[in-house]
């Protein structure tokens, strides 16, 4: 009787699992589709793609699309226990690795771009051209992709020829050999986190002085830009608090399995789905002209007020 309890436990908690990586295809399935939508909106209009927020807004669109899609696909090889060979677990680590810091390293420069726009209004649009934000890119590109150089020179000085064509269940932890090795990605991913915050609170106290000295429609137009970076800051704090969550569950994998896939699908919905559906509310719902152009094109052109762009 007891074994048959005991089986039957086991068979629910495996279909509580089924039903939690099922309600994942969902939201995944329809954060894409939003993130789609929002990208083929940017790309129809010229206005989108010549004006620098407009294009890093779409960075983070692409990047999340990316990011998602690869975490969904690592999730579902993790579930089925389905293994690979090193070398293909390492393409999708580098890729995971780049997407992880782009997207929280791309809010940081829409922060600033909010404060050059309120703050140095007369400079905006020589800091923020499309020259400008080329090389913006270029530099969010290179600073997201410095952490993964780091570890991987790393892994490379360590692994042998052999563990590259290992299969085994593909995970991040896997290129970690030695404990010091953990605790650096932690010290790089914390140093990260301090100067990001840094830069979004040192933004948001000179633009809450500038809020408080406008009047009329610049204080309207400058309240909306504290709002934005608080949202920025917001959004940030959870993509950078999914940087300690290998640490936590790591830890919890050594004394309760259970727990640690209760945990691991918390983290998972929290620090990795819900960010990523926050630039969506941010400039695609929040931004009077992004919104307007998004309803007219998801309705077909039946969306009749004018596109003032």
């Amino acid at each position: 009787m007891a074994t048959n309890n005991s089986v039957n436990g086991g068979e629910s908690s495996l279909r509580s699992i089924n039903g939690q990586v099922l309600f994942v295809q969902v939201l995944v399935f329809v954060f894409l589709c939003i993130n789609s939508l929002l990208i083929v909106t940017f790309f129809m209009k010229d206005y989108f793609y010549t004006t620098m927020r407009y294009i890093l807004f779409s960075i983070t669109l692409l990047s999340d699309c990316v990011y998602l899609l690869v975490t969904d696909i690592l999730l579902i090889l993790s579930y089925f226990r389905f293994t690979i060979q090193m070398w293909f677990c390492l393409i999708i680590y580098v890729i995971l690795s780049l997407y992880t810091y782009l997207t929280p390293v791309t809010l940081t420069a829409m922060t600033l771009e909010r404060y050059v726009a309120i703050c140095l209004p007369l400079q905006h649009s020589v800091l923020c051209s499309i020259r400008s934000c080329m090389h913006c890119i270029l530099v969010i590109h290179g600073i997201s992709c410095l952490p993964c150089i780091i570890v991987l020179s790393i892994f490379f000085k360590s692994a042998t020829h052999g563990f590259y064509i290992q299969k085994n269940v593909c995970s991040v932890e896997i290129f970690i050999f030695q404990k010091w090795q953990g605790h650096l990605r932690s010290a790089i991913s914390q140093f990260y986190f301090l100067v990001m915050v840094s830069i979004i609170v040192l933004c948001y106290v000179k633009i809450m002085k500038v809020a408080k000295m406008a009047s009329g429609e610049n204080k309207k137009s400058t309240w909306k830009g504290l709002r934005t970076v608080i949202l920025h800051g917001f959004q940030l704090l959870l993509c950078l608090i999914q940087l300690w969550c290998p640490f936590i569950e790591a830890a919890l994998l050594q004394t309760n399995f259970l727990l640690y896939i209760n945990v691991r699908y918390f983290n998972y919905i929290t620090f990795i789905l819900a960010p990523r559906c926050l630039s969506p509310l941010i400039y695609g719902l929040r931004d009077e002209m992004f919104f307007n152009a998004l309803k007219y094109y998801a309705l077909c052109g039946l969306y009749k007020k004018p596109l003032d762009i």
